[in-house]
């Protein structure tokens, strides 16, 4: 039995061991994956971006490429639907949305989606009026209504699959498959930690001063 990979591995151990005196990271498997990680992001060389060599900060690049990120998606989309009964991208998105996990509240789906209340019920009752969701009193909640995709909508939505999936891949453009999963990693971070904030629902005129404070941003 050849134990090369073992060899190469039981040095990184032992600097964990020696970095980690303090405790920064667990003593476990998934505290050496940690430390490893961080590794090798330190090693990443720092990008040039446009107005950094006037101050302009890492955030205020991610903010921006992120807004130009959804623009781009929103054009792609577009495309997808043109000429189809869809009038908007949101409308098949809640329809895959609905597709994918199943019967839910109105309220759950809106928040699924990231919508305010008044934006997603315009969108659920466009899709009402085309027949291609239908609703039910919700067993859990009589004030409630549950809605579901209707054979109407599948079929409008399978119609468009393909410029979907068209739309889809260009989003992601020529990323490897390595780069992909590294950035879905990124992704779900950073969503996870503004679900976090968004699930908490503070009033506009609140939200910038609590989670600063509570963020220490």
């Amino acid at each position: 039995m050849k134990y090369k990979l073992l060899e190469r591995i039981l040095p990184l151990v032992e600097q964990f061991e020696e970095e980690n005196m303090n405790g920064n990271y667990r003593n476990d498997a998934e505290g050496f994956k940690s430390w490893v990680v961080n590794k090798r992001s330190a090693l990443i060389v720092e990008p040039e971006w446009e107005g950094k060599e006037k101050g302009r900060s890492p955030e205020s690049v991610i903010s921006t490429l992120i807004v130009h990120m959804n623009r781009f998606a929103k054009s792609y989309s577009k495309a997808a639907i043109w000429g189809s009964a869809f009038s908007t991208q949101e409308e098949f998105i809640y329809l895959i949305t609905l597709k994918s996990f199943g019967e839910m509240t109105k309220m759950q789906l809106i928040k699924r989606n990231i919508h305010e209340k008044s934006v997603g019920m315009a969108i659920i009752n466009r899709l009402l009026k085309q027949g291609w969701i239908g609703q039910d009193d919700s067993e859990m909640d009589k004030r409630s209504k549950v809605i579901h995709l209707t054979s109407e909508g599948l079929q409008a939505l399978d119609q468009q699959m393909e410029k979907i999936r068209h739309a889809t891949q260009l989003v992601s453009g020529d990323l490897t498959h390595n780069e992909k999963l590294v950035l879905i990693n990124l992704l779900n971070k950073l969503s996870d930690f503004h679900q976090s904030i968004y699930d908490r629902n503070i009033s506009p005129n609140k939200l910038l001063d609590q989670i600063t404070i509570s963020s220490n941003i």
